[in-house]
């Protein structure tokens, strides 16, 4: 809950091609800030590293980023997650594209 206003959240997991299995380090990710922009998501680093002298976010794991979004609904919050993650560009990740459809059931939505 944040503000007391929304009460659902959802994070989607960006994972790095071929996780679980084995997997390139040093991909370059782009985006994140877009991605964070207005309140929209929280992005929250697990697997990541900045190249020295320019900056960039290079994946240093598998299970990379955990892109996070709240809202009145877990619907709502689905919705400006993958909004979020749709903002970053990273050709060497992958993320689930069916987060939260338990919930989304549970509420009495459909995916």
């Amino acid at each position: 809950r944040r503000g007391g206003r929304e009460k659902a959240a959802l994070a989607v997991i960006m994972a790095a091609k071929g996780y679980p299995g084995s997997y390139a380090k040093g991909t370059v990710i782009n985006g994140i800030a877009s991605a964070e922009e207005g309140g929209r998501a929280k992005v929250f680093h697990a697997g990541t590293a900045t190249r020295d002298g320019t900056g960039e976010v290079l994946a240093n794991g598998g299970r990379v980023l955990a892109v996070t979004s709240s809202g009145a609904s877990v619907k709502e919050a689905q919705a400006k997650a993958y909004e979020a993650v749709d903002r970053i560009t990273w050709d060497g990740g992958f993320c689930r594209r069916d987060i939260g459809w338990r919930a989304l059931q549970r509420e009495g939505e459909k995916r």
